[in-house]
């Protein structure tokens, strides 16, 4: 056997390393005698593992060198391909200065390296001990390969609080406010609040004060540090979601639409529909009209709105489905898109996707994400008010078009039912799905998924 040792002092390869530390060569030819010195040194500078066309990825696995005044480290920060096997590797170890002998032990044999071993690495403590080649240094490291234990393509998901409070068929709507999650919760007569730091753990507010007590709450807007709600030409803003302060608009506000690009977004009725806006900064709320006028049916309700950065880095909101003014479940598909080089309407474009893309079914109660690069769409209901199911749809042209999701991968619970109106919330690479309901409950539980790859 025959192991590849790297000397990174004289860059050439040692076929054998427990040869005499001294070696004697005779130059048969001239006469002279050359006498190869000793080291007492026994380090290890480098490890990794050779290639193999059927582990994939294992020789770019990294390992750090840790030179301890016990016992060294050698483990990779990143861990190994999820699946890959480790039972049968070569190691390939890179030292200082030529050693004397090298010694790995595992929890099954102890040998002297001598070639390109075949070597199991899947069963641990694993230690290699060196010795210099004048025999009076030792040096152990302990070897910690390390293989990701979990399907990297895999969403695990979790049941973190079964039920808010008593649903009761009331709406729902959660938002990020202060760096907590805020349910708000309208029964037809009555809102109610709800603050949690964790999506686990929630403590009633009780009924806020100053908001209509036939709030429409699926269309609260938060900015995060400021809650909007419109309703005719009045604005109802809130900081803690329990005390709302009124302010008259100069114009009819039919819904509240999203905050992005930091600025809240309102379809107004300026003589026909039209977005504008409201900037958080203001001390005193106005309007601003943006000259954006939708070229067709534009919800006003039940429609989902997400916010992201195209692959160009401009940033994007879309505004998919939900019900139009006359009633009518849209199949709409709205794109908000902000550049520099846009020389009209302050640098804002609005362009309707589903006109070139008509291949996709009316759907209200939705919500959509962006998450792990993609647009991500959970439940909702269809134009005769069918569930859409648990499956969940994905965009990875950024809504262009649209593809069920592998579910052997990306599949909800089975015990999570198929609902519409719930919200979708990204945060901390985790996405959070709370209530909704569908055609017999309403559910206030809470949900968190998370693509095991995500952040490794």
């Amino acid at each position: 056997m025959h192991i590849l040792v790297h000397n990174s002092a004289k860059k050439c390869r040692l076929g054998l390393l427990w040869l005499a530390v001294m070696v004697l060569m005779t130059a048969c030819e001239t006469g002279t005698t050359v006498t190869t010195s000793t080291s007492s040194v026994a380090q290890l500078t480098a490890f990794s593992f050779a290639s193999n066309d059927s582990m994939p990825g294992l020789a770019e696995a990294v390992f750090t060198v840790e030179d301890r005044i016990d016992t060294g480290l050698v483990y990779n920060k990143d861990s190994i391909r999820y699946g890959t096997s480790l039972e049968r590797v070569v190691p390939k170890f890179t030292f200082k200065v030529a050693v004397g002998t090298a010694r790995l032990q595992t929890p099954d044999t102890t040998l002297v390296l001598s070639g390109t071993d075949t070597l199991d690495f899947s069963k641990l403590p694993i230690y290699l001990t060196l010795t210099s080649s004048d025999g009076k240094t030792v040096k152990v490291y302990e070897i910690r390969p390390t293989v990701h234990q979990a399907d990297p393509d895999l969403y695990s998901w979790i049941c973190l609080n079964s039920g808010i409070y008593a649903a009761d068929e009331s709406e729902q709507r959660v938002v990020e406010l202060g760096g907590q999650f805020v349910m708000m919760a309208n029964n037809g007569f009555q809102n109610t609040a709800y603050r949690s730091p964790d999506g686990a753990t929630w403590t009633a507010l009780g009924e806020p004060t100053g908001l209509p007590s036939a709030c429409r709450v699926r269309q609260i807007v938060s900015d995060g540090s400021k809650l909007y709600y419109a309703d005719g030409t009045t604005l109802y803003c809130s900081t803690d979601a329990k005390n709302w302060t009124a302010q008259t608009m100069p114009m009819e506000m039919k819904t509240m639409l999203l905050y992005w690009n930091e600025l809240v977004w309102v379809l107004v009725d300026n003589g026909g529909a039209e977005l504008a806006t409201i900037r958080p900064a203001d001390a005193v709320p106005s309007l601003s009209l943006t000259g954006l006028r939708p070229d067709g049916d534009f919800p006003i309700s039940d429609f989902a709105a997400v916010c992201f950065h195209s692959a160009s880095e401009r940033a994007r909101a879309m505004i998919i489905g939900g019900f139009a003014e006359n009633g009518q479940s849209l199949n709409t598909r709205w794109n908000l898109e902000y550049s520099e080089h846009i020389h009209q309407h302050g640098g804002y474009r609005l362009s309707e996707f589903s006109i070139d893309r008509p291949a996709f079914t009316s759907l209200t109660g939705i919500s959509v994400i962006w998450y792990n690069d993609r647009l991500m769409l959970f439940g909702g209901v269809d134009s005769e008010m069918s569930y859409f199911g648990r499956d969940i749809l994905i965009s990875e042209d950024e809504g262009l078009s649209w593809v069920a999701a592998d579910t052997a991968k990306n599949q909800l619970p089975e015990v999570y039912q198929a609902r519409q109106k719930q919200t979708a919330i990204v945060r901390d690479n985790n996405i959070y799905l709370f209530g909704g309901q569908d055609r017999t409950t309403t559910y206030s539980d809470v949900y968190r998924g998370r693509l095991n790859s995500i952040d490794w």
